[in-house]
């Protein structure tokens, strides 16, 4: 089974906001998942990103792969480096 580290699509129209989880590949954005990890409000100023880097690097090391968006989130927060492929 392939797994993913990805956005959740929250909140109201024109005021997004996401949750972090871990989901099968296969499942829709919006759908079932296996584990939330976290959220990112971007609206505010500065973005608000709040991950268990705990339970990230746990997943990260059972091979669930991020998405560039995730990726992202986890450079800027430190749990990957910014030299590291994943």
């Amino acid at each position: 089974m392939a797994v993913k580290i990805r956005l959740k699509r929250m909140g109201a129209k024109k005021q997004p906001r996401y949750r972090i989880v871990v989901a099968d590949a296969r499942s829709p954005r919006d759908g079932r998942f296996i584990e939330e990890i976290g959220y990112y409000n971007p609206l505010t100023d500065p973005a608000e990103v709040r991950i268990n880097e705990e339970r990230a690097r746990e997943w990260l090391a059972r091979g669930a792969q991020p998405t560039d968006t995730v990726r992202a989130l986890f450079r800027r927060t430190g749990i990957i480096s910014a030299g590291r492929p994943n």
